[in-house]
């Protein structure tokens, strides 16, 4: 699958959409989510709020933006890229798990915003629907789907399976020390392993998985 290079137009889009999810993420960082506004973040990429409200419809979406930018079509493209013989289950797992854990120290910044603030929380959970579109183009292909209905349906069954982990992942920890951190500021520790929930997650998509690439097969 090639990939047509972006015109000068879309190029600018997305050096504006870089630049306010950076302005957002550091201006987080300094004065923490709550001292943010709308009208900081558009002047510190060098916009109008106007033109932000076409990017983002948050402050929430902005910051989250810098720790999920890209994700969903990183993703795509890591399961693109696997040998045809690799089962179609196993790529799309192993690409999930990949970019979900493969963090660097901005997205590590972003996180700790994101487990101290429910409304960070409740945006980084609503990101995971942006894996549905790239995911069923390319399962599309895979699966020669023309019209890509049982691609779409995989693909918003994988990006559910997704949300349901990193749910449980973010799921506030049940004890007194616990409640007193979400007291005095929301803080919540992600528990258990993150790679092991989300292939626990996306384990009872697989027979759907099989089952779409026996029905492709000529």
């Amino acid at each position: 699958m090639t990939t047509p290079r972006p015109g000068l137009r879309e190029r600018k889009k997305q050096a504006t959409r870089e630049a306010l999810r950076e302005a957002a993420l550091r201006l987080a960082v300094e004065r923490g989510p709550d001292q943010v506004r709308v009208e900081d973040i558009a002047e510190a990429a060098g916009v109008s709020p106007r033109t932000y409200n076409n990017y983002f419809i948050s402050r929430e979406q902005a910051i989250v933006s810098a720790v999920t930018a890209d994700r969903e079509a990183r993703i795509a493209a890591a399961v693109a890229a696997r040998p045809a013989e690799v089962r179609l289950a196993d790529a799309v797992t192993e690409a999930v798990v990949a970019q979900y854990t493969s963090t660097g120290e901005r997205e590590q910044k972003a996180l700790l915003l994101i487990t101290a603030q429910t409304a960070l929380r409740d945006a980084f959970l609503d990101a995971t629907a942006g894996i549905e579109p790239p995911l069923t183009a390319v399962i599309a292909e895979r699966l020669d789907d023309a019209e890509a209905h049982t691609a779409r349906v995989l693909a918003a069954s994988a990006a559910a399976a997704v949300r349901i982990a990193l749910e449980g992942w973010l799921r506030p920890v049940q004890n007194a020390e616990a409640a007193e951190g979400r007291a005095a500021g929301g803080l919540v520790l992600p528990s258990g392993s993150l790679p092991d929930r989300l292939r626990r997650a996306l384990a009872p998509l697989a027979p759907a998985f099989d089952a779409a690439e026996q029905h492709a097969q000529p």
